[in-house]
């Protein structure tokens, strides 16, 4: 938290611009969301444009205020190249995985900024796992419990499915930002190893999960 450092405001503000262009022109809006159908007929490049567009102004809210509260946790840690490529490395495996679970449902769509968001949250946990996070905003919780938790939460709704949240997404980004992050900073595994082995839980989770057949 704090300053806005220049490629976070970079970021929020193509969101912003790019999700407003969507509210107000639906056949824009259209032709960049991530659609199963249109992937499926070549239009790859959803899988990215979709990342910047959002279904309205509080989900548009609620994905850079998050942004906001945790950029300069990596920036400051890893500086803002690694953030670039962790937030949109990020954004397109959380929409990769969404493909994988859902590329035979032809109805299939999402929009939204919270597969690269999920990724950023992560590392900054990674970076910091002794952090605490204001749950609902107003609950401390530790940072790297969040992090377990939400992602076991996620696996519950991918299995479930009774929302309309990309839950897919969300996980695949936040494995992004878990596995760029290691990347970036292989110290973590000096001085963070504990943290990485038990965030690496869910993932290894959802991994035999699906291999199982049970998502």
């Amino acid at each position: 938290m704090g300053q806005l450092n220049l490629v976070t405001l970079i970021i929020i503000g193509v969101n912003v611009l790019v999700s407003f262009k969507g509210f107000s022109d639906q056949s824009f809006f259209n032709k960049y969301k991530f659609n199963i159908a249109d992937l499926k007929r070549g239009a790859k490049y959803q899988v990215f444009t979709s990342g910047f567009l959002h279904v309205d102004t509080a989900h548009l809210f609620v994905n850079m205020l998050t942004l906001y509260f945790f950029a300069n946790v990596v920036i400051y840690s890893l500086g803002s190249i690694a953030f670039l490529i962790i937030y949109l490395g990020s954004l397109l495996l959380g929409n990769l995985l969404s493909y994988f679970f859902h590329k035979d449902d032809y109805n299939y769509t999402a929009v939204g900024a919270s597969g690269a968001v999920m990724g950023i949250l992560y590392s900054a946990i990674l970076l910091q796992p002794d952090m605490t996070l204001g749950l609902f905003f107003v609950i401390p919780i530790p940072a790297y419990v969040f992090g377990i938790g939400y992602l076991l939460y996620t696996i519950y709704g991918m299995k479930s499915r009774r929302d309309n949240i990309g839950h897919d997404a969300h996980f695949g980004g936040a494995t992004g930002g878990y596995l760029l992050t290691m990347v970036f900073a292989p110290w973590v595994f000096e001085s963070h190893l504990l943290m990485v082995i038990l965030l690496a839980v869910p993932i290894v989770i959802l991994f035999f999960l699906q291999r199982t057949g049970y998502i």
